[in-house]
């Protein structure tokens, strides 16, 4: 890679506005029935009109996101704003709790079996007030944020299908995601109630999930914050421990924790060589921490999310300390990552490659892979790039 700080910010910001965005607009939108089309095929025709629940809440994220960061431009807001009335008329039982999918009319198809709907709700309705001045949708995100909470010891409930007390396990998932969450939502949130939320989620993940001699984040710990010799308790998923750090880094940032940055550029550099693929190049999806076969027989593929919230992290941490190594690591995967994910010819980033890096699935959106992570993390890269770009 031979870019300078401008060119790479000049980089995310054309992929962000000519190409991700634009795919996006284009071939997502139901204008007819509500909400969005996320199971998009490599050229943007639908190929399932189920909607997700928190697909469709992170769309509504993203372009409320944009126009509030960004630009206000109008027809974002719009775009915004017809997700947010088909999820407050769809998207809840009659407790409030975030179905996981709808029918493509907004009917309910899949019971609100964790917390992960309630988060991005929370998140989406709380950009969407900032960007609309509606206090209904303030309400809304609210209300998904006491879900979320009084739901994060025990997030499936009901449709937990783990027999109680035999193994219980609690996840990195959970705190993590508080973690981004509690910054989100934190123009709505007393000061001492968002510092509280802070405090306890950076201490957990630090403190239960890190395994300081190894500089490793665990997926599954024991209520206690142990470990336990089995599938779920040596699962290593690089890709959610790395944006983890990114988390922490921006928490750290906001509140001048030089400290917590540095641990977590640290724990980030850890699972970046630990998870990177020596044969292959690329980041694995899943590992066993002592080097056993994983659980996930899609342990090997490389996906997209992953090598954007590494990058993201690698330039912020970057950024914040000036590392090296960071550096170094930011050119390795970026190579890996623009020569195999963005496809120049119909748009967007493919979302899983095989192990050898070839496109496994030429989708640019499913149940799982939305308008989210390649917008937002384009959007932080032009961002960080450009703030290293002003200081030379």
């Amino acid at each position: 890679m031979d870019l300078t700080f401008a060119d790479l910010a000049h980089l995310y910001e054309s992929a962000l506005l000519e190409d991700v965005l634009p795919f996006w607009e284009e071939h997502s939108v139901d204008w007819e029935q509500g909400g969005y089309f996320t199971c998009l095929d490599r050229s943007g025709n639908v190929y399932d009109t189920d909607k997700f629940v928190w697909l469709q809440n992170r769309q509504v994220w993203t372009f409320s996101m944009l126009y509030n960061q960004l630009e206000p431009r109008p027809h974002w807001l719009k775009i915004a704003a017809h997700g947010a009335q088909f999820l407050a008329q769809n998207g809840r039982d009659s407790e409030g709790q975030w179905y996981f999918s709808l029918t493509r009319g907004g009917r309910p198809l899949v019971q609100p079996y964790n917390i992960f709907s309630d988060c991005f709700a929370a998140m989406a309705f709380s950009q969407y007030a900032k960007a609309s001045g509606h206090n209904w949708a303030r309400e809304i995100a609210l209300q998904a944020y006491q879900n979320v909470l009084r739901r994060k010891a025990n997030p499936k409930g009901a449709y937990n299908k783990a027999v109680p007390g035999t193994r219980p396990l609690k996840t990195l998932a959970v705190p993590m995601i508080l973690a981004n969450l509690a910054l989100e939502m934190a123009w709505l949130l007393p000061e001492g109630e968002l510092n509280q939320v802070l405090d306890q989620t950076v201490q957990e993940v630090m403190r239960d999930f890190l395994d300081l001699d190894r500089g490793l984040l665990y997926e599954n710990v024991t209520p206690q914050g142990d470990r336990l010799d089995c599938f779920e308790g040596r699962l290593i998923n690089p890709g959610h421990g790395i944006e983890a750090m990114w988390f922490l880094m921006d928490i750290g940032q906001r509140r001048q924790q030089p400290r917590l940055i540095q641990q977590a550029v640290e724990v980030a550099l850890k699972l970046i060589e630990f998870g990177w693929d020596q044969t292959y190049g690329g980041i694995f999806y899943f590992l066993d921490a002592q080097g056993h076969p994983p659980q996930q027989l899609e342990w090997s593929q490389k996906l997209w999310w992953v090598h954007l919230e590494t990058l993201v992290a690698l330039a912020m941490g970057y950024r914040l300390t000036q590392s090296p190594e960071c550096w170094d690591w930011y050119q390795r995967v970026h190579d890996y990552s623009w020569t195999r994910f963005p496809d120049p010819e119909q748009g967007e980033w493919y979302g899983y490659l095989d192990r050898q890096g070839e496109v496994l699935l030429p989708l640019k959106g499913g149940k799982w892979k939305g308008c989210f992570h390649v917008p937002r993390s384009l959007y932080l890269l032009w961002q960080q790039f450009s703030a290293l770009a002003d200081r030379t």
